[in-house]
């Protein structure tokens, strides 16, 4: 019980660590022509004192309220949190790139109450410094009011205010008011806090015929001087004072969806109608849901107790070949996985380029070693069959995958995993000896499957970013992961760049070989280090529910040099470990030919978003699934079911499977020292 609750633990951290590969987008993909809005006054900042016309004593003061939280990366992603007063002048204009002026940035605190709840508290000033922005459509030009909403915001840049690498425009999830992401953010609903420095200004008390929020039909009335909340989700709009309200703020676009309180049928349905929809990779992958649906929709209504639904949903995502398609790890996962494939034969293979499977370990007290199976040894065939043929026909239990990289490497890991107390039969031949032929029976043992899978080895309380100098003016920079501290990844990370810099260091290699993603637009920033000029990267289509059709976002997704720029020579070490954002900042530096990709294989190639796509089933399964699909802007497909592939393929042979030397990392080192 013990080893199966100590990987249960480890097993939950890694797939939440692995799945989350996501990033919120500022609104989302509507291709529909805009109604034409106004650009709000960008210097109309107010100046000196200002006291209500009357002393009212609901003029508010103090917002406090909380913030639920459903999805799986919000912890993992969010750093130094705090609550801000945040100026809407750039929904107003509908312009994604409108940065928060430091000086008008009011905020507040924020803290956890439960695993699924924040608090936070916002004192308001007497002055807020944000736009005026006359919306009252009178043809005239007038003073205007200063329009907020309460938003949530991290520190990781710098600090303790938001910078335009922190975000710009306005906030789509945990605000005051409701986006729709189906309209490219459009604000639809929720609470607005508006100021005004007279009672001579309007505000808007509706929509208008183009449902949309500040545009040239929307009906007005004067709103009182001072501050002002604004219910939009009443009609007309309610204006009113309250001196300490209390707002909950929306979780948005990326809440989870959850299922959990339907029956197991009702919800795999539920799931399964959104999902079929939403899929971006249908004809990449060939998949025929209908199909799908007619196979496992009759074994889920069979399903009689959780742990044979926990099976049924495990078998139907291993038909869709995404890395990305995966569930949360529970008390029925961990048992199917004993059932299944906790049994071992107590030895770690290897695959070599020339077709030969080697034992590079053998633990003590296991099938293997009572059978003279030796480190070095060389398995030739499988339960009557040739090696690899063996290896094939492996379905590795923590599929699927989007490569064959990918699979590959896990076939390996898992062909020698079966129901404990298996017999195999199995031929091999020790460093110098005969072919010998033996049954072996699996007994049950995880050491093997912790130390094979390279995501169980990594040191636990190693850093984020991690770097040293090697000889040779090269330095080594390994990321382990986007998904940790962001603002404590961020500053170890850029004080190695500055280092870097100040050192001359001519070449760098930078290890992405175990680096399970996390947030793309951090992946994004760290690659803005080793570019000098503005790249054109990527267009995103997803699934819009009111076209009824995929459609591409209204721009794409451009990369900005970083304050400081690294301009030595660069080679970037992969394997099929490297996936979702880790294969996003691998690709930046392919571009313009920045780096030299190195590697036995190419990454993983899972890099749908999957911000949108998470789903709690009853039993709390979760499970996750694609919505976004990336490509270049020419239309092609952006890395998912290939990955990227190195410049350099470097051989696995004899030598460097027995851990004798790091022939990928000794390769870098070649390349940058010209050897």
């Amino acid at each position: 019980m013990q080893t199966r609750t100590k990987l249960l633990s480890i097993l939950t951290v890694l797939l939440l660590s692995i799945l989350a590969c996501t990033q919120f987008n500022l609104g989302s993909n509507s291709t529909e022509e805009p109604t034409e809005v106004r650009k709000p006054t960008p210097t109309a900042i107010v100046e000196g004192s200002y006291k209500p016309d009357d002393a009212d004593e609901n003029e508010p003061i103090l917002v406090t309220g909380t913030i639920p939280f459903t999805s799986p990366f919000f912890i993992d992603f969010i750093s130094e949190p705090f609550i801000m007063l945040e100026d809407q002048a750039g929904f107003v204009a509908r312009d994604k790139h409108f940065e928060f002026a430091l000086a008008g940035q009011t905020i507040g605190p924020v803290w956890q109450i439960d695993d699924q709840t924040m608090e936070f508290s916002l004192s308001l000033p007497s002055v807020p410094q944000a736009t005026l922005l006359d919306v009252d459509n009178d043809g005239s030009q007038d003073k205007g009011v200063m329009i907020f909403q309460v938003a949530l915001w991290s520190n990781t840049w710098d600090g303790p205010f938001l910078e335009e690498r922190e975000g710009t425009g306005w906030s789509n999830a945990y605000t005051s008011a409701l986006t729709d992401p189906e309209r490219d953010g459009e604000i639809y609903g929720g609470t607005l806090l508006v100021w005004a420095p007279d009672d001579q200004q309007s505000f808007p008390t509706g929509f208008g015929s183009d449902n949309m929020l500040f545009t040239e039909d929307d009906p007005v009335q004067s709103i009182p001087s001072g501050y002002s909340l604004v219910n939009l989700d009443s009609e007309p709009f309610s204006i009113y004072k309250e001196s300490n309200p209390e707002l909950t703020l929306v979780e948005g676009p990326g809440e989870v969806k959850d299922f959990s309180s339907m029956s197991r049928a009702e919800a795999f349905d539920a799931m399964f109608e959104r999902v079929r929809l939403e899929y971006p990779f249908t004809q990449d992958k060939d998949v025929d849901w209908d199909a799908l649906y007619a196979e496992y929709a009759p074994k889920i209504e069979a399903a009689r107790s959780s742990y044979a639904y926990y099976q049924v949903l495990h078998e139907f995502i291993q038909q869709i070949p995404d890395g990305h398609v995966g569930m949360g790890f529970t008390d029925d996962a961990a048992q199917y996985l004993f059932d299944t494939n906790g049994g071992s034969l107590g030895m770690i293979l290897a695959e070599l380029s020339d077709g030969r499977v080697i034992v590079t370990k053998v633990y003590p007290g296991y099938a293997a070693e009572g059978a003279g199976i030796q480190v070095g040894a060389e398995i030739t065939s499988w339960e009557g069959q040739p090696i690899l043929d063996a290896i094939d026909q492996v379905v590795p239990f923590f599929g699927p995958y989007s490569t064959p990289q990918a699979k590959r490497l896990e076939q390996l890991v898992f062909l020698t995993r079966f129901p404990p107390d298996t017999q195999v039969t199995i031929s091999y031949k020790n460093p110098g000896g005969a072919v010998t032929e033996k049954t072996l029976t699996a007994s049950v043992e995880y050491d093997s499957l912790l130390e094979w899978i390279p995501w169980f080895t990594e040191d636990p309380v190693s850093l984020p970013v991690e770097a040293k100098l090697l000889d040779n003016n090269i330095a080594y920079m390994k990321i382990g992961t986007f998904a940790d501290d962001q603002n404590l990844t961020a500053q170890v990370y850029e004080h190695y760049i500055q280092n870097l810099i100040d050192s001359n260091i001519s070449g760098l290699i930078l290890d992405m070989r175990v680096n399970g993603g996390g947030d793309g637009s951090l992946a994004d920033n760290f690659a803005a280090y080793f570019i000098n000029q503005e790249i054109v990267v990527s267009q995103r289509a997803s699934y819009n529910h009111d076209l009824g059709e995929f459609e591409y976002g209204d721009e794409p997704k451009t990369v900005e040099p970083a304050p400081l720029y690294y301009d030595g020579q660069i080679v970037v070490l992969v394997s099929p470990y490297c996936v979702s954002a880790c294969e996003g900042f691998t690709y930046l530096l392919t571009l313009n030919d920045r780096a030299t990709i190195v590697g036995h294989a190419g990454t993983a190639g899972a890099y749908g978003d999957v911000g949108l796509g998470q789903y709690t089933l009853p039993g709390d399964i979760d499970m996750q699934f694609p919505t976004g699909r990336p490509e270049t802007m020419d239309g092609q497909l952006l890395i998912e079911g290939t990955g990227i592939l190195p410049d350099v393929t470097v051989p696995v042979t004899y030598e460097s499977a027995l851990g004798q030397e790091d022939v990928v990392l000794n390769t870098a080192i070649q390349i940058l020292t010209g050897q």
